[in-house]
């Protein structure tokens, strides 16, 4: 079961259906679907491209996080100013997928400004097997 990591509120559908503050363009708008015991997060990146976006696993928590820096210049013919714009900016996002699940288990993909990422619903169980331990 996915579950928000604990430095968020920790209750994943109320989290979802809040209304979104005055920052709404820093939260990732996320879908998430249950398909043949796979969760599938949609995130909304619309301006960020493939290169800008990060996926992290680490103690269980998926992070995702994406940082875009764009500056346009426009000049006259004579080389000077006429006009400067810069955009900046970035967000991240956290979901406890579990322990038991590694990062060649999940999958992504982005496409027309949305990132699906793949993740199984439970960790798979290993079978218990004879390991041998080196002798130094």
């Amino acid at each position: 079961m996915i579950r928000f990591a604990p430095d968020t509120k920790n209750n994943f559908w109320n989290t979802m259906l809040e209304p979104f503050s005055a920052f709404d363009n820093a939260v990732m708008k996320t879908d998430v679907r249950e398909k043949d015991g796979k969760y599938f997060l949609d995130i909304n990146l619309a301006g960020y491209g493939k290169e800008d976006i990060k996926i992290s696993l680490y103690n269980g928590t998926l992070t995702v996080s994406a940082d875009h820096n764009e500056s346009k210049e426009e000049k006259d013919a004579k080389g000077n100013l006429i006009r400067r714009e810069r955009y900046s900016g970035s967000c991240k996002r956290s979901w406890y997928i579990g322990e038991g699940i590694s990062e060649n288990e999940i999958h992504a993909s982005f496409e027309n400004g949305v990132l699906t990422v793949e993740v199984p619903s439970e960790a798979k169980k290993e079978e218990p097997k004879e390991r041998q331990i080196a002798i130094q």
